[in-house]
C-alpha cells in the first residue's frame, strides 16, 4: 500500500485546501497528502474532522469537495485543525445555471424484480400493516389502546401481517381551518392511508377537532379499505370517539372491527414485481464529517442504479440542500424544475427569518462533534445521496410522487418529519445514512441503516445494516453502492432490517407542522 493510501488524511478534490481525517491523527504526526505533499498536524485531529493543508488567510474561502464550505475567521496555518473556532458560513453567491449540465439518461436496465405484494389498485407494497390513523392528539391514546388490544390477538395465525401500527401525533387542532398547515396534515395522513404498505386502516378522531376525519376523507379521495381484495363498503371509514361514547367503547368497537379484517389483510402473497416500482426515500441523520465521503455518495450510486432500472429516488431535507442547491439546479431537467427548488429555498429563508433563525443553525452538536462545521459543508455531503442523474421534479411535503427518476421533496432536516413526508409521498423503502449512530425505524416502511464509519458500525451492530466506512480503507464507493442496491431489493422482498428486528418505528410518525399553533 502506498504512503498516500495508508495516510490518515484524505484530500477529496484537487482544489481543496483542507483534508479530512479518515483515522484519528496525533499532534505532530506527519501525514502524506499526495506523493509529493505532506502536512504535520499542529494538534490532534479526530476522525471526520478537517485539517489545513496550506496557509489560509483570514476571510479566505475554505474548500471541501471542491466547493466552498465557509470562510476563515483568522489566519490558519498548515496542520491546524479547522472547525467552528476558525471557520464560519458567511455569505455565498451561487450561480444556479439552470439546466446547464443535464446528464444523459442512464442506460436502461430491465428484467430485475423484487418479491412484493401487488395491491388490488395496482400499487406495489414491500410490507403489510394494519393501521389506526389518528386525526388529532386527542384520539392518540385510544389509537394506542386499540393497537395494544389487537396485539394481544395472536398474529402468529396471520404470518403475512407485519404488525399493527397506531399512527399518532401531537397536532390536528389549533390551526387555521382549510389553511396551509391543515392541508399539509391532511396530505400526510391521506398519504399513509393510501400507502400500499397499509393493508387496511381506520381513521379515528375525537369529533370536535379542526382536522376532521370527514375533511381528510373527502379532500384526499380516500377509498374504503382500498388495499383489501374484498373491501366491505358498509363499514365506516371515519370514526369519532365522541360519537361512539368514549374511550372504552371506542377501543372495544374498533378492536372488534379490525379483528374481523385480520384474515382479509393476511390474504396476500409475495410475487415478482419490477424494480421500477420501488420508490426510495433517502435520509441522513446524526451525520459526521465522513457522511459526504462514504455512505452518502455510496447511496448516490444505489440511487443511480435504481433510476437506471426505472425506479424513483427521493432526496429530502431542503434545509440540508442549502448551499449546495446550485449543483442540483444544473441537473434540473428543465429550468422550471430548477426554479421550483430555488422557490423552496427562498421559502425556507423567509420561514426561518420570521423566527430570527438562520439555516446555518442546522448542524447539531452531534454533527459538529463528528466533524461538520457549517450548513454548506453538511449540505454538500447530504446531496450526494441523490446520485448523478437528472432532477426530474420538486414536490411539496407529502405530495404523491408520480415522476420516475431522481426527485426532491421539500422536507425539514428533522429526520422523523422528513421521512414521514417521503413515506406519505409513496416511498416504500428508506435508506438512512448515519455517522453518529441514529436509531431509526419508520413503520410501515423498512428503514435500512448505513454507517459512515467502521468504529460506529462495530459499536452499534444491532442497529446498523451496512458498513460504508470500509470506503475510508480502500473499498470503492461503487462497490458499496452496489451492495446498498442489492440490499434494497432484499429488504423490499421481505428481509427484515435491524430496526424492524427491534420493533422500532411506532414513535417516528411525525407530520410536519409549519404553524402557527392558535
Amino acid at each position: 500500500m502506498s504512503t498516500v493510501a495508508s495516510s490518515p488524511l484524505l484530500k477529496l478534490h484537487p482544489e481543496d485546501n483542507i483534508a479530512i481525517a479518515r483515522n484519528s491523527v496525533a499532534e505532530n504526526q506527519e501525514c502524506a497528502i499526495s506523493e509529493n505533499e505532506s502536512v504535520t498536524a499542529r494538534e490532534s485531529i479526530d476522525l471526520g474532522h478537517k485539517v489545513a493543508i496550506q496557509p489560509i488567510a483570514k476571510g479566505e474561502r475554505i474548500r471541501k469537495f471542491g466547493q466552498v464550505i465557509g470562510f476563515a475567521t483568522c489566519d490558519i496555518q498548515p496542520g491546524d485543525w479547522i472547525h467552528s473556532h476558525n471557520l464560519e458560513a458567511g455569505e455565498l453567491s451561487l450561480d444556479y445555471a439552470f439546466s446547464s449540465d443535464v446528464p444523459a439518461p442512464p442506460e436502461p436496465v430491465t428484467g430485475r424484480t423484487f418479491m412484493g405484494y401487488r395491491r388490488p389498485n395496482g400499487k406495489a407494497a414491500t410490507r403489510n400493516y394494519l393501521a389506526i390513523i389518528s386525526t388529532v392528539n386527542c384520539s392518540a391514546t385510544a389509537s394506542k389502546y386499540i393497537a395494544r388490544e389487537l396485539a394481544q390477538t395472536s398474529l402468529a395465525d396471520y404470518p403475512n401481517i407485519d404488525g399493527i401500527i397506531p399512527l399518532v401525533h401531537k397536532g390536528g387542532c389549533a390551526m387555521q381551518y382549510d389553511g396551509e398547515d391543515h392541508h399539509q396534515l391532511m396530505r400526510t395522513l391521506g398519504g399513509f392511508a393510501k400507502h400500499p404498505n397499509i393493508g387496511a386502516y381506520v381513521i379515528l378522531g375525537l369529533g370536535c377537532e379542526t382536522g376532521q376525519g370527514s375533511f381528510l376523507s373527502d379532500n384526499e379521495g380516500l377509498v374504503q379499505l382500498q388495499n383489501l381484495k374484498e373491501p366491505d363498503p358498509m363499514e365506516p371509514l371515519v370514526l369519532n370517539i365522541q360519537d361512539i361514547g368514549g374511550i372504552r367503547k371506542t377501543v372495544d368497537y374498533v378492536s372488534g372491527l379490525l379483528k374481523d379484517y385480520l384474515p382479509k389483510v393476511n390474504d396476500v402473497i409475495r410475487e415478482p414485481i419490477p424494480v421500477s416500482e420501488l420508490i426510495l426515500g433517502t435520509e441522513c441523520g446524526g451525520s459526521d464529517g465522513n457522511s459526504g465521503v462514504t455512505a452518502n455518495p455510496a447511496l448516490g450510486i444505489a440511487s443511480d442504479l435504481l433510476v437506471a432500472h426505472g425506479a424513483t429516488s427521493i432526496l429530502g431535507e431542503t434545509s440540508e440542500i442549502y448551499g449546495g442547491e446550485h449543483l442540483l439546479t444544473r441537473r434540473a431537467i428543465t429550468p422550471e424544475v430548477g426554479q421550483d427548488l430555488i422557490d423552496r429555498i427562498k421559502w425556507w429563508e423567509d420561514y426561518t427569518g420570521k423566527f430570527g433563525v438562520v439555516i446555518d443553525n442546522n448542524p447539531s452538536p452531534g454533527n459538529k462533534r463528528g466533524g461538520l462545521t457549517t450548513i454548506y459543508e453538511k449540505s454538500l455531503g447530504a446531496i450526494a445521496k441523490g446520485g448523478s442523474t437528472a432532477l426530474q421534479a420538486v414536490y411539496r411535503f407529502a405530495e404523491p410522487v408520480t415522476e420516475k427518476g431522481f426527485v426532491i421533496m421539500d422536507t425539514p432536516g428533522y429526520d422523523p418529519a422528513s421521512v414521514t413526508g417521503m413515506v406519505a409521498g409513496g416511498a416504500n423503502v428508506v435508506c438512512f445514512t448515519t455517522g453518529r449512530g441514529s436509531c431509526f425505524g419508520c413503520k410501515p416502511v423498512p428503514s435500512i441503516k448505513i454507517a459512515t464509519n467502521t468504529p460506529m458500525f462495530e459499536r452499534m451492530q444491532d442497529d446498523m445494516d451496512l458498513d460504508a466506512g470500509r470506503i475510508l480503507n480502500g473499498t470503492s464507493v461503487e462497490e458499496v453502492g452496489r451492495e446498498i442496491f442489492e440490499l434494497i431489493i432484499e429488504v423490499a422482498s421481505g428481509k427484515k432490517t435491524k430496526s424492524e428486528a427491534q420493533g422500532i418505528g411506532d414513535e417516528e410518525f411525525c407530520p410536519w407542522s409549519i404553524g402557527p399553533v392558535l
